[in-house]
């Protein structure tokens, strides 16, 4: 790997400053560099660098670097969904579920993974589309989650869920969270969602807020349709793609969402998920001596 592209949390000056270290440590390592236009860094890299938009790094990088928390990392993973491109987060933000390795670690783990120690894993995205009568609206894809919400307006929204066309449920509250695996930590989470292991080939559905108490998280394959039908709504709602993209809904539209393409992330092979859920969500309890 010598094609390396950066993307970096905009107005972070703690980004820019690991930038700057990160831009360094490549140069010196003969990498051809390939910074994220998009984001003021305010710092002069050379000629050896060039300074792209994420949709022209496409094809000519052999890995993608995230410096920020899980939003900044949704942000650059979105233009590189179906492309293979290996992403690394480097973990500048608070949790970072996405973003999981330490900025202390960095430089060390970049160079593990430029000499080919490393695993790559697919996280697969949601495919989403707005149909307004026979004429679809709008498409977007979302790596952790796709939400239709209530919006800026105070009162609840009603609609009905139909998996491959056999109806679920109708439900009024402020939303529902369709969750990706990946996305499971997110959102989904705060609002009484399971954790779903990468693994699982599976949509977590997760009430935001329901009226009812019998509306309750449920999980369902991610190779099924689901349809949501927005049959109440005094003002515009919304659907939200991994906080990232808001799309206008109307009652009466339809939101269609399917599995989509897949995202890479990498990771060095001693990477353990239970050990990054423990140390995340401070999990109490270890190993009983024996």
């Amino acid at each position: 790997m010598k094609r390396i592209g950066i993307s970096l949390k905009p107005n972070d000056k703690r980004a820019c400053i690991v930038l700057d270290e990160l831009y360094g440590w490549l140069l010196a390592k003969d990498c051809e560099i390939y910074v994220d236009n998009a984001v003021e860094h305010g710092l002069d890299l050379g000629d050896a660098c060039q300074s792209v938009s994420l949709a022209k790094m496409l094809g000519k990088i052999d890995l993608m670097i995230v410096l920020g928390g899980d939003g900044s990392l949704l942000h650059a993973a979105r233009n590189f969904i179906g492309s293979g491109t290996p992403i690394l987060g480097i973990n500048l933000g608070r949790l970072g579920f996405l973003t999981e390795t330490p900025v202390g670690n960095m430089l060390e783990t970049v160079e593990q993974i430029l000499s080919g120690n490393l695993i790559t894993e697919r996280h697969f995205s949601l495919h989403a589309e707005i149909w307004r009568g026979e004429e679809m609206l709008a498409s977007g894809l979302a790596m952790n989650d796709v939400v239709i919400e209530r919006s800026v307006h105070p009162r609840m929204i009603g609609f009905e869920m139909y998996v491959n066309r056999q109806f679920v449920f109708r439900m009024r509250g402020d939303g529902l969270v369709l969750a990706t695996p990946a996305g499971s930590t997110a959102y989904a989470l705060s609002a009484g969602g399971p954790i779903v292991h990468p693994s699982v080939n599976a949509i977590t559905v997760v009430p935001v807020c329901p009226h009812t108490l019998s509306n309750r998280p449920i999980v369902v394959s991610a190779d099924d349709d689901i349809e949501l039908h927005l049959h109440e709504s005094h003002l515009c709602a919304a659907l939200n793609l991994d906080g990232q993209e808001l799309l206008s809904l109307e009652e009466g539209d339809r939101v269609v969402i399917r599995k989509g393409a897949d995202i890479s992330l990498v990771y060095l092979p001693d990477r353990h998920y239970y050990e990054v859920l423990r140390s995340k969500l401070n999990w109490a309890g270890q190993v009983e001596a024996n």
